[in-house]
Order: structure tokens, then sequence, then C-alpha cells
């Protein structure tokens, strides 16, 4: 993965939701040029996080056997802009998406306790041993909540 886009999750509870915060600092280089002289995090990038979370979320809850591969994203709305020095709190919850059986998720974003995005997404489970090492990924989990002692 070329950005990690999750620095902590505060909360999760097996397979029903997860939150976490995302600090965007001056320093990320993806602020250089977008766009240049006025730093925005690129709304892709803010999606991104969301659909990490939701790795991390599909992880823990299948005692890190699976991770998340988004395949569609259904709606998207942005409210504003994410600035350097921004501490967006990030969250997922997942829904059951009668019509089609499929697992869904909805993701929010706010920074100061007002909304960035709002997403709806859905996508499949892979197993997580085909793209990680698995019990690396179980100790970076220990890092990102904070059971294991840096």
């Amino acid at each position: 993965m070329r950005y990690l886009l999750v620095d902590r999750i505060t909360d999760w509870k097996a397979g029903e939701y997860i939150a976490g915060i995302k600090n965007v600092a001056m320093s990320e280089d993806f602020l250089e040029f977008h766009f240049p002289g006025n730093p925005v995090m690129p709304g892709a990038l803010l999606l991104e996080a969301l659909v990490q979370l939701t790795g991390w979320l599909e992880a823990a809850s299948s005692d890190f056997a699976a991770w998340f591969m988004v395949g569609r994203v259904r709606k998207c709305n942005f409210y504003g802009f994410i600035l350097p020095g921004d501490q967006v709190m990030i969250e997922v919850r997942r829904r059951e998406d009668p019509s089609s059986g499929q697992r869904e998720y909805q993701g929010l974003a706010q920074v100061d306790g007002k909304k960035k995005i709002r997403v709806t997404f859905s996508g499949e489970q892979l197993p997580l041993d085909s793209i990680e090492d698995v019990e690396e990924q179980r100790k970076f989990f220990q890092v990102l909540t904070r059971e294991l002692a840096v």
C-alpha cells in the first residue's frame, strides 16, 4: 500500500462498525501538488482512508482471515475541504443490502464535528493471507488500537 491513511483506531465492534483518526500533516507528499500553494487532501484519498478502515474491520472481525476490497461506490457526497493540520474522525458501519444480499458499508468523515464526506460503498472479502502477512497485520492492528506497547 502506498499510503497508509488510518493513523489510529479508536473503537470497533466485530462485524458492525469501526472508528478511527486520520491526521493530515503538511509534510504529506500528495499535498505538494494538490494544489500548489493551496494544499487540500484529495477526496479520493479520503475515500481510500474509509476503505482501509473497512479492511481493518473485516480483518479484526474474521480473526485476520479476510480483508476488504472495494468494488462499487454507490453514493458519495463531499461537504468541504480537508486541510493540513486537520484531524479527521473517520467511521464505517456495515449494512446489509437486502436487494443484493451483499455487504454494504456507510462511511463518514468529520473535522471538528463538521461532516466532510458521506459515502456508501460495497465490495468483496479477500483472503488476507493472499495479499499480506497475517501476523504482521495482526501486530499492526494492535499498534493502531494501542493494544501493543510501542
